[in-house]
């Protein structure tokens, strides 16, 4: 008898099974530490305890898309070890902020299933919630992930595509930390004189700024969030496989992102919630990250004064930059540059 796992494929996965997660994950210091050093990032509040504790934080909390990267990994080794690809995201919110010491767990339950037409694979859909050592949430979010079956002749499960939001509203955030006062935010130290009131709805903004990623980081990137699906690491299969190589996990992409909109949203000090999220086409070491972003909703938030919140589009390409807002073409199709298309809120001081 075998005591190893080949991991899930299609076939295993049952509408309303709950899945516990194995490896509960403490975040220290030196995982946020890893983080800035893969990704650069520069927003102030995860940067620095002092400006985090003038505005109300503890202390610096852990970056949003670290807890996200945390969580997701929990989850891969029972959903997406046998994925060909992660699709898209929708209804996630950062519920309760996580900080170094907390420690992270996961459960997912699966809400859908649907064989595609070619007969070797399926889409499964969860919702997969994180809690912290005292069980509070931290994050819950749904996605869906095309995985392989083992025997492409065995019958397909009865499809079931459940329904996801296409946005969540604003009154639907959350809390926007209550113990925060933004009042006497620090706009030079921040790293702009921009505020939520300066933002236009339909405004574009290029972030200028480009990262070429290495094979050695996104390995590294990908392992520090335990992340174990094959299709990141193993060279020796995936180079038989469809693109001959190893894929750039899409959460990498994010982050990547995320760590460029800086320059342009040094003020967006916080994600609530991913509205959706694509991953319109794969990334590959040696490729050169842009993204640009559009306002797409501005919104007050309630009992707020201080705090609004932004609705953005932000954009990601690979080797070309974004000056001209790379997106679709006259047939609505995606710019071959483009590897990510990620809505999203973030929280700004007014």
């Amino acid at each position: 008898m075998t005591k190893t796992t080949h991991g899930r494929f299609f076939e295993d996965f049952t509408v309303g099974e709950t899945i516990v997660h194995a490896t509960p994950r403490t975040v220290t210091a030196g995982d946020v530490a890893l983080y800035t050093a893969l990704y650069g990032s520069r927003f102030a509040v995860q940067s620095s305890d002092a400006f985090a504790r003038a505005v109300g934080y503890p202390h610096a909390p852990v970056d949003d898309l670290l807890v996200f990267h945390i969580v997701f990994g929990k989850t891969v080794a029972d959903i997406s070890l046998n994925a060909v690809a992660n699709l898209g995201y929708a209804g996630c919110r950062f519920l309760h902020a996580v900080y170094p010491g907390d420690t992270l767990s996961a459960v997912s339950e699966v809400i859908g299933v649907k064989e595609n037409s070619n007969g070797r694979t399926g889409v499964v859909y969860v919702r997969t919630q994180g809690f912290n050592q005292n069980g509070t949430e931290v994050l819950d979010y749904v996605r869906w992930v095309m995985v392989r079956k083992r025997d492409e002749s065995a019958p397909a499960p009865a499809p079931h595509v459940p329904e996801v939001p296409s946005a969540l509203a604003p009154d639907t955030l959350g809390d926007a930390a209550p113990y925060l006062s933004l009042d006497h935010w620090n706009r030079h130290l921040a790293g702009s004189p921009y505020l939520w009131s300066d933002y236009a709805v339909g405004e574009r903004i290029d972030h200028v700024d480009g990262m070429t990623v290495e094979e050695a980081e996104h390995q590294i990137a990908t392992r520090l969030f335990q992340n174990t699906a094959k299709v990141h690491f193993n060279q020796h299969t995936e180079g038989q496989g469809r693109f001959g190589r190893r894929l750039i996990y899409g959460g990498h992409v994010i982050s990547l992102a995320r760590a460029l909109s800086f320059n342009g949203l040094a003020n967006a000090f916080h994600i609530a919630a991913i509205n959706g999220g694509r991953h319109v086409a794969p990334l590959f070491a040696g490729e050169t990250v842009y993204a640009w972003s559009e306002v797409v909703d501005r919104a007050e938030l309630p009992g707020r004064d201080d705090v609004g919140a932004l609705r953005l589009r932000t954009v990601a390409t690979k080797d070309r930059s974004c000056a001209d807002f790379p997106l679709v073409d006259a047939d609505n199709r995606y710019d071959p540059a483009v590897i990510l298309d990620l809505d999203y809120w973030a929280l700004m001081p007014r």
